[in-house]
């Protein structure tokens, strides 16, 4: 159960993420946030990653077996990775609609699967 906890904290924390790293990027779209200083684009910025931080330090204080958890330094940086690259694909399809998912990202994710597969064996 911890590990299940501690993979939900990582998600919420790269939704955090991608959005505080690349959500300034669309903010040309809109009248309100289009001229402002790039000052204020990083506190905006900023203000997000506080939420990503949030979730990141207890997923890794709760998953980190010498704490308890179920994961060793390497396997929570790998699963980060994974997410990471997972829901910065779902984001970028989504919300940047002149991006596109290319035989060789596919490719590229499947060595990943293979990471994941040779830090988790035994």
């Amino acid at each position: 159960m911890n590990a299940l906890k501690t993979i939900a904290l990582l998600i919420a924390s790269n939704l955090f993420m991608t959005f505080a790293w690349y959500g300034h990027l669309k903010f040309k779209e809109y009248k309100l946030l289009d001229n402002l200083n790039i000052i204020f684009i990083i506190l905006i910025s900023w203000s997000i990653a506080f939420f990503e931080y949030c979730f990141q330090v207890p997923a890794n204080r709760m998953g980190y077996s010498e704490n308890g958890g179920s994961f060793s330094l390497v396997q929570l940086k790998v699963i980060q990775e994974v997410l990471t690259l997972v829901i910065f694909t779902g984001f970028s399809l989504v919300f940047f609609k002149n991006e596109t998912f290319r035989l060789n990202h596919l490719i590229g994710f499947g060595f990943l699967v293979l990471a994941v597969f040779f830090i988790f064996k035994k």
